[in-house]
């Protein structure tokens, strides 16, 4: 299970490295409900495709993505919660995220994602 939920966010990785938004997406339920680190809400990968498509395309253009997996909590039988740290150089930007992966037919997909920028310490 740790492995093919490490494996969706090293498939989302490539996306953004391809600059790909349908890859991007690939990872994410038909349903996903997600949430953007501008609180911005989006329902279903083909609007997540279509948002990470428009940031490829303009300022996200030639960036990288690096995500890190601080835990995956099985909540029950094929239901896990994920966090992640990622990095998107060189645009110098931190996100957090929570994530809630499936298992749906044997396969792992994030059925529910949200994302945010933390806040600077003082």
């Amino acid at each position: 299970m740790t492995e093919q939920i490490y494996s969706l966010w090293q498939r989302m990785e490539q996306g953004w490295a391809q600059g790909d938004g349908e890859a991007f997406a690939a990872v994410f339920a038909e349903d996903v409900d997600f949430v953007t680190v501008r609180g911005e809400e989006l329902f279903g990968r083909r609007a997540v495709a279509l948002g990470h498509g428009q940031l490829f395309a303009g300022p996200y253009r030639d960036t990288k993505l690096t995500a890190e997996i601080s835990l995956i909590r099985p909540l029950s039988e094929g239901i896990s919660l994920v966090h992640v740290t990622s990095s998107i150089s060189p645009a110098g930007i931190t996100t957090h995220a929570q994530a809630v992966v499936v298992q749906r037919d044997g396969a792992w997909e994030i059925a529910a994602f949200h994302n945010m920028i933390p806040k600077e310490s003082e």
